[in-house]
C-alpha cells in the first residue's frame, strides 16, 4: 500500500506517503498473493458480466430484429471497448497496485479478443471493416453510416459503464484507476505523423489477413485474428497501442489529455483507413466502389487448357 500511496502522490494526487510498520516477509508475500487474486477475480467477474450481457443482447437482436445489423455493431463495439478498458487497467495499474504483471494483461487481451470473436461472429465492431464493406459494394451507404454511428455510440457507452465500475473501487487497482480517470495516459506516444504510419501499418496487416481468410471457417479465423490483434497491440504499445479500430481508440484515448482531437482523429481514423484501403487494393487490384479496372492483376488464365484434337488430326 505504501508503494501505491507514493506513486499516487507523484502523480499529483493528495495522498500521504507514510512508512509502514515492520511486516514479516511471509506475511508480506501472503498479502501480495491475496491482493493479486482479489484484483484478478474482480477483473474476471467484470469480463464475465460484459460477455454475458453482450451475448444475450446479440441473441435478442438476432431473433427479434435480424435486419437491424447496426444494433449488433453497437453491442460488438461495446463489448470490445469495455473489455479492452479493463485490460488497459491491468496493464497500466495492475503491476504495482494489484501484483499483476504484463503477462496477465497480454493473456487477458488474447482471451477477450477470442471470446469476442466467438460470440460476435459476423460482426466486427470496427468502423474500418464496415467501410471496407462499403468500398467492396457489399454494404450500402445508409447501412454503413448507421453501423459506424452505432459503433461509436457503443464505445462511448462502454466508457461510461466502465467508469461506473471503476467508481465502485472493488480493489486497490480500481481505486487508483478511478482517481486517474481525469488524467488518463494517452496511447499516442509518438508524433501524429509517425502515429498515422504505425496505425496504417497495423491496419494493412490486419486487413490483408482478413481478406485472405474471409471465406475460411470461423474455427480457423478466430484464433488467427486473436493472435494477430494481440501481436499488433503488443508491437504498437510504445507507439499508438495498435488499436487499428477507430471506435476502440475513441474509448481508449480520445478523452485523455496530451493531444488535440484533430491529432487523435488523424492517427486513429486516417491511419486505419489508409491501411484498409491499401490492403483492399493490393488484394483485389481495384476499389470496386471507386473504379472497376484492375490495375494490378491480369484477368488471363494462369494455365492454358490444351486444345482437343480436330477431326483432321484424328483421321491422320
Amino acid at each position: 500500500m505504501r508503494l501505491t500511496r507514493c506513486l499516487l502522490r507523484q502523480r499529483g494526487l493528495k495522498v500521504e506517503c507514510a512508512e509502514p510498520p515492520h511486516v514479516p516477509a511471509g506475511t508480506l508475500r501472503h498479502s501480495h498473493l491475496n491482493t493479486s487474486m482479489s484484483g484478478l477475480n474482480a477483473s474476471l467477474g467484470y469480463f464475465l458480466g460484459i460477455v454475458g450481457v453482450s451475448a444475450v443482447g446479440r441473441v435478442l437482436v438476432t431473433r427479434w430484429r435480424p435486419r437491424w445489423t447496426f444494433l449488433t455493431e453497437f453491442i460488438a463495439a461495446f463489448a470490445l471497448s469495455a473489455c479492452r478498458l479493463e485490460v488497459d487497467t491491468i496493464a497500466e495499474v495492475g503491476q504495482w497496485a494489484g501484483a499483476l504483471g504484463p503477462d496477465v494483461a497480454i493473456t487477458m487481451l488474447f482471451i477477450s479478443i477470442t471470446v469476442h470473436g466467438i460470440i460476435m461472429q459476423g460482426v466486427s465492431g470496427n468502423p474500418s471493416v464496415t467501410l471496407m464493406g462499403l468500398l467492396q459494394k457489399d454494404t450500402g451507404a445508409v447501412a454503413a453510416v448507421l453501423s459506424v454511428a452505432a459503433q461509436l455510440l457503443g464505445a462511448y457507452v462502454a466508457l461510461l459503464v466502465t467508469g461506473k465500475y471503476w467508481q465502485m473501487e472493488l480493489t486497490d487497482m480500481h481505486m487508483i484507476k478511478n482517481m486517474m480517470m481525469s488524467e488518463c495516459s494517452t496511447s499516442l506516444k509518438v508524433p501524429p505523423l509517425q502515429g498515422v504510419f504505425a496505425e496504417a501499418l497495423g491496419a494493412l496487416t490486419f486487413h490483408m489477413v482478413y481478406l485472405v481468410l474471409k471465406s475460411r471457417s470461423q474455427l480457423l479465423r478466430i484464433p488467427i485474428f486473436a493472435v494477430l490483434l494481440t501481436l499488433i497491440a503488443y508491437a504498437g504499445n510504445n507507439y499508438t497501442s495498435g488499436y487499428v479500430n477507430p471506435s476502440l481508440a475513441y474509448a481508449m484515448t480520445f478523452t485523455c489529455p496530451g493531444h488535440t482531437l484533430l491529432a487523435y482523429s488523424l492517427v486513429y481514423w486516417l491511419g486505419p483507413l489508409i491501411g484498409m484501403t491499401l490492403a483492399l487494393f493490393l488484394s483485389l487490384g481495384n476499389i470496386p466502389l471507386l473504379f472497376s479496372r484492375n490495375l494490378l492483376y491480369s484477368k488471363k488464365a494462369r494455365f492454358r487448357v490444351p486444345k482437343g484434337k480436330t477431326s483432321e488430326d484424328k483421321t491422320s
